[in-house]
């Protein structure tokens, strides 16, 4: 999943680096705004998205049912409001693990 491998440090991101990110089109990423109601990015005065990191784990989300497990769009709302809890524990563990990851990968190098 390249898109874990994104280290998230700014405030926001424009909805072009989050298509980058995931590799996605822009288009679509508009089209699941429209879809889901929790993703709300926020939007400047000249009506720019602006991301925060929040709404990227949101898209994260979304992605993951959608691309990656092969849901449809209802079958994704339904996982995500019948297992939100469960999904949320599951994506922190998820990057917990990432970390560690990435620690002992560096740990692994400095040896």
């Amino acid at each position: 999943m390249p898109q874990r491998k994104h280290e998230l440090t700014k405030l926001y991101y424009s909805i072009g680096e989050v298509a980058e990110m995931f590799s996605v089109s822009k288009s679509l990423i508009r089209f699941w705004e429209s879809e889901f109601d929790f993703l709300r990015p926020h939007k400047n005065s000249k009506g720019d998205r602006r991301f925060t990191q929040q709404n990227i784990e949101q898209f994260r989300l979304i992605y993951e049912l959608v691309k990656e497990r092969g849901f449809t769009l209802e079958g994704a709302k339904r996982e995500i409001k019948v297992n939100k809890e469960r999904i949320q524990i599951r994506e922190r563990a998820l990057n917990s693990l990432q970390r560690l990851r990435g620690f002992l990968d560096e740990l692994k190098d400095q040896v």
